[in-house]
């Protein structure tokens, strides 16, 4: 059986010559040549760079990155300091707030420090056209993903994988490994939220009591 890679840069050099891959390459090189895209080129592997393969301990999986100008910055759910924090992150932090009975900093959304403490922030598609929601949806960045979730699944070492809304909940069929959790809900977004099945869900308690019990340090989630 082939050996997983141990690091993002063998997983990459691995991947870099495959056909699915120089297409995407392609794609994007014209894509960002021909249009506006987010987030800028540079930080298009933001995610992998802030948390290395062997450091991951939770797995936040978004869709594609925010549109607007400013905002994508290579991490589901985060934008810069400085930036109106989007509704979805709001009632992140929102449940974060109430399941540690704690105080929240919503003036900023930038989640850096989640990636620091090894929280993938991966989005399943890592680009898109300015002002046009799920531009960039190829069959190239789901062949990618998938290949993602299945070094992650590989690893040895326990991960939580939060799956938040319809499309994230897909990928549980790339998940196999018993020593890793998975934790499911709806997503985040006002238009689901609200109605329920969001708050409540003590994902990030839950989280953290997986990590513990397995000899892990458990995740710092309050952004103050």
């Amino acid at each position: 059986m082939e050996k997983a890679p141990k690091t993002w840069n063998e997983f990459f050099k691995k991947l870099q010559n495959e056909e699915f891959c120089l297409k995407l390459n392609d794609f994007l090189n014209k894509e960002y040549r021909d249009y506006t895209c987010y987030p800028p080129r540079e930080l298009l592997f933001n995610a992998f760079r802030l948390t290395p393969l062997d450091k991951v301990k939770v797995v936040i999986v978004g869709q594609d990155p925010y549109h607007e100008p400013g905002q994508a910055m290579g991490l589901s759910f985060s934008v810069p300091k400085g930036i109106k924090v989007p509704p979805s992150l709001v009632n992140i932090y929102k449940e974060i707030a109430q399941e540690y009975n704690c105080k929240m900093d919503f003036s900023s959304g930038d989640l850096t420090y989640l990636a620091k403490q090894g929280v993938l922030l991966l989005n399943s598609i890592l680009s898109v056209r300015a002002h046009q929601a799920m531009s960039h949806d190829t069959n190239e960045y789901k062949m990618f993903l998938a290949r993602v979730l299945e070094v992650l699944d590989k690893q040895t070492t326990p991960i939580v994988f939060l799956l938040w809304g319809g499309p994230a909940r897909k990928l549980k069929g790339y998940l196999h490994n018993p020593s890793h959790l998975i934790l499911e809900c709806i997503h985040p977004s006002p238009l689901a939220a609200n109605h329920g099945g969001w708050f409540g869900n003590n994902h990030f308690t839950e989280a953290n009591r997986y990590l513990r019990e397995h000899g892990l340090s458990e995740i710092n989630w309050l952004n103050n």
